[in-house]
C-alpha cells in the first residue's frame, strides 16, 4: 500500500544544493533584501511506507538569498541531528528527529523550528547546522513549532507541550535579545497535541482540543516488542498525572527517527476548550471555554474586541482519527470563534468552506485586528493549486490560481515599506510544476495577485511546511 506522503511532490529529495545566479523572470523589488526560508520533513534514508508519518520526517531547510534585484542563491540542508553526525541536543530533549517544521530569524540567529520537546536547532546564514537551540541557555526542553512575535516588542512568544511534561503546556516569552523573559507552566486536562497557539495584546490563547498522547502508538514506534505491553502500561498511567521518568521517554523514542508514526490520535474523550491567558498572568487565572470538537492546526489571527476575542482560525472536523499518515480526514475550513467574555460562551462561525490551509496575516497586525488573511486552497484532486485573499472587511475573496497542475506551498507577506498599508507589499512562495519536476520561488503583489517575478530553480522542493522572510539586519 502507497503511502501518499512519499509520492509526487511529496517525494524527499536525495541531495543537498548551492545554487548562484538563478535565473529571474520579471523583476525582484529592490526592497527584498534577505532570505525567504521554508522547513519541511525530507527523510534521509529509505522509510517504510505503511509507518511512516508526515510530520515526522527529517528536516530540510531551503532557502533562496535575494539582494539588488538578484537571486544571489538557492540552498537546501538537512538540519543535521546528532544521528547524522550533528551536534549532540540540549539535555532533556527528544533527539530523534530533525527540526522539520518551521524556520524563522530571531535576535541575528536561523532557527529551525519543531514541536512537542523534540530538539530545535541554530543554522548558520547558509542554512548548515550550528548546535541545539536553548536560547543561550535560559530555556531547557522543548519549544514549538509556531512561536509568534509581538511587533509592539519584538518579543517571541510560544506555547510548547511535552508528553513527558504529563497534564500541563508551557507558555514562554523570549526577548529580543533572545533570552527567556517569562515561563508560566498551565495545567490541562491530559497531554494533548498543541500544534499552535494565538495571541492578542491582553491575552495568550491556548487551544486545548482532542488530539492527546497515545500509549499504545508510542511503544509501537520504538520499544522492543517485548517490552511493549508493560511500558505501555506504565505510560498509560503516568501521562496526565506526573512527569514520565526520563528512561521510558529513552526507551520510547530511542529508534524511532523518520520511520516512525506519530504517537498521538483523536481523542473522542478529551474535551474541546479554548484558554485564556492574560499576559501577564498565572495559570490560576486562565479561563476556560468550551468548544465543538475539532482540531486547529493553524490559525489566521486573533484580537481583543470590546467583551469579545476574535480567533480566525483553519478547523479540521478531526484528525489522526482513521490515517495516520497525515491530516486528510475531512476538508479544513476557515472559520471565525467569538469568545464572549461575559456570557461565557463561543460562537463559531463558517467564512469559507473551501478546503484551505496554511493561512498567514500581515505579521505587523499579530495580535491585532486585521482585514487581510492568505490561505492555501486545495482543489477537487487534493493539489492546493489557488492562493486566497481574505477581506475581512467587506468578505470579499480573491483568487489566484497558479495552472497546469503546479502544487503551492505557504505564501508569505512581506511590506514594501515598514509602515506601509496593510496589502501594500509582496507575497513570496514556492511553486512546484510537475511538467518540469522544478520549482519557482514566486513573489506576487499582495494587493492584485498578479505576479511580480519568478525565481526560476532547476531542482525541486518538496511539499513542506512552513516559512518565513528573513530580511537582512
Amino acid at each position: 500500500m502507497g503511502n501518499p506522503y512519499l509520492e509526487a511532490n511529496y517525494a524527499p529529495v536525495r541531495q543537498e544544493h548551492t545554487l548562484t545566479d538563478l535565473a529571474v523572470t520579471g523583476v525582484i523589488p529592490d526592497f527584498l533584501d534577505g532570505r525567504f526560508l521554508r522547513n519541511g520533513p525530507n527523510p534521509v534514508a529509505e522509510v517504510d511506507p505503511d509507518a511512516y508519518n508526515w510530520f515526522t520526517g527529517d528536516g530540510m531547510v531551503h532557502g533562496v538569498r535575494l539582494r539588488d534585484g538578484r537571486a544571489e542563491w538557492y540552498r537546501n540542508r538537512w538540519v543535521r541531528t546528532q544521528a547524522m553526525g550533528g551536534p549532540a541536543p540540549t539535555p532533556g530533549t527528544l533527539p530523534t528527529l530533525g527540526a522539520n517544521t518551521n524556520v524563522i530569524e530571531h535576535a541575528g540567529k536561523t532557527l529551525a523550528l519543531v514541536e512537542g520537546g523534540i530538539t530545535n536547532y541554530e543554522l548558520s546564514d547558509e542554512l548548515d547546522t550550528v548546535g541545539a537551540c536553548d536560547f543561550d541557555g535560559t530555556l531547557r526542553g522543548g519549544y514549538t513549532a509556531h512561536p509568534l512575535r509581538d511587533p509592539a516588542t519584538g518579543e517571541l512568544h510560544a506555547v510548547s507541550y511535552y508528553f513527558g511534561w504529563g497534564n500541563k503546556v508551557r507558555y514562554t516569552v523570549i526577548g529580543a535579545d533572545g533570552r527567556l523573559r517569562r515561563q508560566v507552566d498551565v495545567p490541562v486536562g491530559g497531554s494533548p497535541m498543541m500544534h499552535n497557539f494565538s495571541l492578542t495584546e491582553k491575552y495568550v490563547v491556548i487551544y486545548d482540543l482532542p488530539v492527546t498522547f497515545n500509549a499504545e502508538k508510542a511503544v509501537a514506534t520504538g520499544v522492543p516488542r517485548l517490552m511493549r505491553a508493560p511500558v505501555r502500561l506504565v505510560l498509560s498511567a503516568l501521562i496526565g498525572r506526573v512527569r514520565v521518568p526520563d528512561p521510558i521517554a529513552t526507551a520510547m523514542t530511542g529508534s524511532a527517527g523518520s520511520n516512525a508514526n506519530l504517537p498521538y490520535a483523536w481523542d473522542d474523550r478529551y474535551p474541546a476548550r479554548v484558554g485564556l491567558l492574560p499576559r501577564e498572568g498565572t495559570a490560576a487565572d486562565v479561563r476556560w471555554f468550551d468548544v465543538e470538537p475539532g482540531y486547529v492546526y493553524h490559525a489566521v489571527n486573533a484580537y481583543d474586541s470590546g467583551d469579545s476575542v476574535v480567533l480566525d482560525v483553519v478547523r479540521h472536523d478531526r484528525t489522526f482519527d482513521t490515517d495516520p499518515h497525515g491530516p486528510t480526514e475531512g476538508p479544513p475550513t476557515l472559520d471565525q470563534w467569538t469568545v464572549d467574555l461575559t456570557t461565557g460562551k463561543v460562537t463559531q462561525s463558517r467564512v469559507d468552506d473551501r478546503p484551505q490551509e496554511f493561512p498567514r496575516v500581515d505579521e505587523r497586525l499579530t495580535g491585532r485586528r486585521h482585514r487581510y488573511g492568505y490561505s492555501v486552497a486545495f482543489n477537487r484532486d487534493g493539489l492546493s493549486d489557488t492562493l486566497l485573499k481574505h477581506d475581512y472587511r467587506t468578505g470579499a475573496v480573491a483568487t489566484r490560481r497558479f495552472k497546469h497542475g503546479a502544487s503551492i506551498g505557504e505564501f508569505v507577506f512581506h511590506p514594501r515599506t515598514p509602515d506601509a498599508p496593510e496589502d501594500d507589499g509582496v507575497l513570496l512562495g514556492f511553486v512546484h510544476d510537475p511538467r518540469t519536476d522544478s520549482t519557482d520561488l514566486t513573489i506576487l503583489d499582495a494587493a492584485t495577485l498578479d505576479r511580480v517575478a519568478a525565481v526560476h530553480l532547476p531542482v525541486r522542493v518538496p511539499e513542506g511546511f512552513h516559512g518565513n522572510w528573513a530580511p537582512t539586519a
